[in-house]
Order: C-alpha cells, then sequence, then structure tokens
C-alpha cells in the first residue's frame, strides 16, 4: 500500500484509552459544531474560555465549573437541527445566516429587517413575514432542546443540559425560546449567552469589539452584573492575546477543574460518537438516520469477514462519524432537488477533506479520520476527495464505502426516491466497490432488509422530487 494511501488503523491498548478526557475530545468535535453555525473554527473553545474565566471571577465552585465547561463546549450541538428550516425559510445558505445574524441585535426592528433583506431571496420575504417571532421561537426551542438532550446523551449534569437549554434567553424577556428574564434564566445560560456573543464579536475586532458589544447589550441581553465581571478583565492582556492565539484548543485546559476531570472509556467513546452522528443527520431531513444505518450496515460486514470486537468497534464509530463534515455544507446543497452545478459539486466533495481534518484534532478518533473520509472513494480511482486507487484503500474503507452507497440508495434524497431493492443490487455491482465487500454485503442480513422497507411513493415525496 502506498503511504498516501488510507492505512488500517492500529488497535491501541484498553490501558491508553481509558486515560482519554472527556473534554479532549467534546473540544476538539466542537469544531464540527462551528462550522455549522458559520462561525470559525474554534468559536466554541474561545467561547468556552471566556465563559470560564466569567466563571472564576465569580467564584464557582469545582463542580459548577465543570458543569459549565461541557455547557460552554456543547452549547452549539442542537444547531444543526434548524440548518435545513432556516434554508428553506430564507431561500439562502444557512451557515451565511446564521453567521451573519449572530452580528446583529433583533431586539432592534431596523436591524432585523437589514438581515432578512440582506439575506432572504425576494420570493422568500412574505414567508419569512409570516413567520415571524413564532416561526424564531419555534427554531430556536428546537436548536435548544436538541442541545440539551446531546448533553444528556453523553452523561454530562442536568446543569449542563439546562445551561445548553437556555442559551438564547435574554435577561429583559426578549430572548426565546421561553422568554425567561432575569433570575429566571439559569445562571449557566446567562454566561453562555454573553460568552459566545462576545466571542463572535471578539474574532470580528478583538477585545475592544467584545467588551463593547457586552456593555451595549448590559441589561437587555445581558445579566448587567455578569458584564461588569467580563469588562473587569480588560487590562488581562495576556488573557486576550492568548484567546487570539493559532490554536484556542490548548488554551481551555487549564479551565477544567483538575479534581472533576471526566476520563472517556470505550462506552461513553461510543456514545460520543453515536451524539455527533445525530447532530450530522439532523442537519437534512433526507438524511434522517444515515449515519446509524450505515454503522449498522457496515458492521454487518465487517462480522461476516470475520472482525473481532475492538476492529468492529473502530468500524462502527468511522460509519458514525463519516459525514460529520457535512455539517459545512450549506442546505442549499445538501438539499437541492435537481442537479448541482459546478460550484455547488466542488462544495459538496469537499465534505469527506473537512471530515478530516475534524477528527484528525481527535485524540481518541484521530486513527480513524482517513478511514472516514474516504467513504467515496472507489477502486478505479473515480471517487473523491483524493481519488484514491485500490491498493490506496484499507478494508475499513472499502467496507465503509459498500455501506454508504447502500444506504444512500435505499433513502429518500431531494433528488429522488428510495430506490427498490434489485435497482439497490444493480447499481451497486456497476460501482467501482470492493467485490470482497459486496459479497459479504450480499451475505448479510442487511440486503434481505432492503426488501422488506416499501420505497416511498411517488404521490408522498414532496413535490420538488
Amino acid at each position: 500500500m502506498r503511504e498516501s494511501g488510507v492505512k488500517r488503523p492500529v488497535p491501541r491498548a484498553d490501558a491508553i484509552r481509558m486515560d482519554i478526557r472527556l473534554s479532549e475530545v467534546i473540544s476538539a468535535l466542537s469544531y464540527a459544531l462551528d462550522v455549522t453555525e458559520g462561525q470559525p473554527m474554534g468559536h466554541a473553545v474561545r467561547s468556552c474560555a471566556i465563559g470560564m474565566r466569567i466563571g472564576e471571577e465569580i467564584g464557582l465552585a469545582p463542580e459548577e465549573r465543570s458543569s459549565l465547561f461541557y455547557a460552554l463546549l456543547l452549547k452549539d450541538a442542537g444547531c444543526s437541527s434548524n440548518a435545513a428550516r432556516l434554508s428553506t425559510l430564507f431561500g439562502a445558505d444557512d451557515l451565511e445566516v446564521k453567521r451573519s445574524r449572530k452580528l446583529i441585535d433583533h431586539h432592534r426592528p431596523g436591524a432585523s429587517l437589514r438581515h432578512v433583506l440582506r439575506h432572504g431571496r425576494t420570493r422568500r420575504l412574505a414567508a419569512i413575514a409570516r413567520s415571524g417571532a413564532d416561526g424564531a421561537r419555534e427554531m430556536t426551542e428546537l436548536r435548544c432542546e436538541r442541545g440539551a438532550d446531546i448533553a444528556r446523551m453523553i452523561e454530562l449534569s442536568e446543569t449542563t443540559a439546562q445551561a445548553i437549554r437556555s442559551l438564547d434567553e435574554h435577561w429583559d424577556g426578549g430572548g426565546y425560546p421561553y422568554g425567561l428574564a432575569g433570575d429566571a434564566i439559569p445562571l449557566f445560560g446567562r454566561i453562555l449567552c454573553l460568552a459566545q456573543t462576545a466571542e463572535v464579536f471578539f474574532g470580528v475586532g478583538g477585545p475592544r469589539a467584545a467588551l463593547e458589544v457586552a456593555a451595549d447589550r448590559r441589561g437587555t441581553w445581558f445579566d448587567p452584573e455578569l458584564v461588569g465581571v467580563l469588562r473587569g478583565t480588560r487590562r488581562d492582556r495576556g488573557f486576550w492575546d492568548a484567546l487570539g492565539g493559532a490554536e484556542p484548543h490548548g488554551l481551555i485546559g487549564a479551565f477544567e477543574p483538575e479534581d472533576r476531570v471526566q476520563r472517556a472509556d470505550e462506552e461513553r467513546l461510543d456514545r460520543v460518537a453515536e451524539a455527533f452522528a445525530l447532530i450530522v443527520d439532523a442537519k437534512s431531513p433526507y438524511t434522517g438516520r444515515h449515519s446509524e444505518g450505515v454503522a449498522r450496515i457496515a458492521t454487518a460486514v465487517g462480522d461476516a469477514l470475520g472482525y473481532g470486537p475492538g476492529a468492529l468497534r473502530d468500524l462502527r464509530r468511522s460509519a458514525l462519524l463519516h459525514d460529520i463534515g457535512k455539517l459545512g455544507v450549506s442546505n442549499l446543497i445538501l438539499d437541492k432537488p435537481g442537479k448541482l452545478d459546478a460550484e455547488e459539486w466542488r462544495q459538496m466533495r469537499r465534505h469527506p477533506e473537512l471530515t478530516v481534518r475534524i477528527l484528525e484534532r481527535v485524540g481518541a478518533f484521530r486513527e480513524l479520520a482517513a478511514t472516514a473520509g474516504a467513504h467515496h472513494e472507489r477502486l478505479d480511482g473515480g471517487g473523491y476527495h483524493l481519488g484514491l486507487t485500490g491498493d490506496q484503500l484499507n478494508r475499513d474503507a472499502r467496507i465503509l464505502a459498500v455501506a454508504d452507497v447502500c444506504e444512500a440508495l435505499t433513502a429518500e434524497r431531494p433528488y429522488r426516491g428510495a430506490l427498490p431493492p434489485d435497482e439497490v443490487r444493480a447499481i451497486m455491482r456497476r460501482e467501482a466497490l470492493c467485490p470482497e465487500a459486496l459479497s459479504a454485503l450480499e451475505a448479510t442480513r442487511e440486503m434481505g432488509v432492503l426488501g422488506v422497507a416499501t420505497p416511498t411513493t411517488a404521490a408522498a415525496r414532496p413535490a420538488a422530487r
């Protein structure tokens, strides 16, 4: 196998894996949440540093700081759940709409109107107007509740979940989704709201812009006392200079209370992978439970090929996380009912590369990154994103490609309906997929399952299809 190919992951000893800090895994994966929100990579960890500095200044106990720490890192865990609706409502790139919305004060009608006029397509303006505050509240509720559920899934504290659930509430009661005001908003939710906004403006204009927006929205968006605490850091050049460094990921380790460090054993790493697979699949209504389906098919094939428990676990994690790069792709592209143009196709082809970039940051998943990113490669070199050929692809990558195609063909897509089993088999045999993996798939129950599901009828499909 050539050096540039995808090598078989080498299983690590359980003792080494047991020593993994959960914070290292979550902070690295938070970069995937950043791109979903249209933010530069590092937004969540910089927000975490700002929020934790506030927590230290107000004297939070170690257990409280631990709950706040994870809430800050996972504040955007539900952000993919409203992407499709936002894109449909505006008829625009959801990533750009989210990015620009974070820079406006939508308490001010003029600012909101300018945002709508800038990003909403003319034919969508009436729909945006009808949606109004109720639509914004509903989308925010979906995002916040989903984020809180993700935190619970990873077995984080209920305090962490409640902070995520309330991060978009405002001090004066004008926030979403429940219109909480003042001390009725959980303290950590108030810190999240302030920290994330300060970070966005820090990215645009440095410390001065961050502190100015905090002062400007004091008493409306933000708890006045917390604003005073944040502004008290203005002379700490060391803190703000470090926040602007090229690699913020290394900055936040010092903020996690050492006596409250949480470890990630094999079972917890599985739950993290499962949670992020749900985040990925929530990005588009047409992916449903795609990642889970690919993982199920891949492990069935691996089992048929004689994989042991450790190898099956690695294969399953690769499958669960293979599409994490799609979080950085606009829903205008993911959900487009027609053929992609050249530029749209170029952006779509970048998602495996982004998958690799994200997973390489995660020590626990680094050895799986190249395999996960190779799910669109083909034996004849006609795949993407690297155009690898058969002798450059390990067995896991070959299995993943087969599982991905199998699941995708049997699911609804914006440009076609689900395909019947016989057509799925015919298409897969024409693709430049691994014959060994295809034969193993044919021998598993998974191919039999294809015959059970009835494709959605044309009458029941959305009109755009």
